[in-house]
């Protein structure tokens, strides 16, 4: 008998295929955040500056490919580099205020997506599945020595 683990794979790959920002709806209005930059500005939000060594080691790639990110992001206006506030020699990649703007309505629109997705669960059943789900990526995060902070 197969692990329950063959369902979840089945359903994690429906899941990524999903883009619940486009559910019903659309992109609001000046959304121009791609999913990497989705990402990068939510990590360095939490963390703080960061510089593009602590960036490819956060996400595991190179520091080619976060070097082109960052650029897209600097480019349009959602990250600026600055002197490490730590007096490091690396400059660090700070958030802006127009970054941290854009990134609010697309947070705030993909929860708006989710209450329209969940709209018939119960709010036990949703903070039951965020459960899960957080010890899930944990446990991913555990095993690949990368833990991912959380507010």
């Amino acid at each position: 008998m197969a692990r329950p683990t063959h369902d979840l794979e089945y359903e994690q790959m429906l899941l990524s295929r999903h883009g619940l920002a486009h559910h019903q709806g659309g992109r609001p209005q000046g959304s121009t955040l791609e999913r990497s930059a989705y990402i990068l500005l939510s990590r360095i939000r939490i963390q703080g500056p960061m510089s593009i060594g602590e960036l490819s080691e956060a996400f595991n790639l190179d520091a080619s490919t976060l070097n082109r990110q960052t650029a897209a992001a600097m480019r349009a206006g959602l990250v600026e580099r600055i002197p490490d506030p730590e007096g490091g020699m690396a400059r660090k990649f700070r958030i802006t205020d127009e970054g941290a703007r854009i990134l609010d309505v697309e947070r705030e629109h993909m929860v708006d997506s989710l209450n329209r997705v969940m709209a018939d669960w119960a709010d036990e059943d949703i903070a039951a599945f965020a459960s899960y789900l957080r010890r899930f990526n944990m446990d991913i995060e555990r095993l690949a020595g990368r833990p991912w902070p959380r507010p």
